[in-house]
């Protein structure tokens, strides 16, 4: 009965902090950020309406602001920057994944880690520069599809290692300095990590 309530009803998810974990995961492996455009889309509430504000007098003529909640988290979007209603739709989704990405927590098993594809397919061993045994490099753009799917999982066990980065660089075989650059190479995911460390007592990341 609680479990249905928590997946209908997004506003009883359990919080801890100011993060929000997802009831789904105990049942289901669904990932939000693994679906394409259309999939995610198909589980939003889609809004089209005419945007306000500056932007000189064709701005107001055509309805084409979008606005995206997403039903199974209750998080909302939009994007008003473009007279285009396609262009402001793709650039709600892509602040979407953002957002399921930093604020959407999920238990991991860190006894037991299961390391999901995307970052799987994000792992390299070093050519040029040899490493110690075993450790490897994560690199992933920010323009790549899986960028969002990595750093979501990375978040989550920064959260279940209480914030420790040399804790989540040696459970996936890299480094704390390659940890570090992936988690500060964009502003949202960086103030994500930041908070779970600051919740956890610890500094900002230098």
């Amino acid at each position: 009965m609680i479990d249905n309530q928590l997946k209908t009803f997004p506003h009883f998810w359990p919080k801890q902090h100011g993060i929000m974990y997802d009831p789904q995961s105990m049942t289901t492996n669904e990932n939000y950020l693994n679906l394409d455009q259309a999939k995610l889309l198909s589980q939003c509430e889609v809004h089209i309406y005419r945007a306000s504000g500056p932007g000189g007098q064709h701005r107001n003529k055509v309805s084409s602001a979008v606005r995206l909640k997403h039903k199974p988290t209750g998080i909302t979007v939009t994007a008003t920057e473009s007279r285009s209603q396609h262009e402001n739709k793709r650039n709600a989704a892509a602040r979407l994944r953002m957002k399921i990405a930093c604020t959407i927590r999920r238990p991991v098993d860190t006894k037991d880690l299961v390391i999901p594809a995307p970052v799987n397919e994000s792992l390299f061993s070093p050519k040029k520069k040899p490493m110690r045994c075993g450790v490897k490099r994560l690199e992933v753009g920010r323009k790549n599809q899986r960028f969002w799917p990595v750093a979501a999982f990375l978040l989550d066990l920064l959260q279940a290692n209480s914030g420790r980065l040399a804790q989540v660089a040696g459970q996936i075989n890299i480094t704390t300095s390659n940890l570090t650059s992936i988690l500060k190479s964009e502003r949202h995911l960086l103030a994500a990590a930041q908070q779970i460390r600051r919740q956890n007592g610890l500094g900002n990341l230098s």
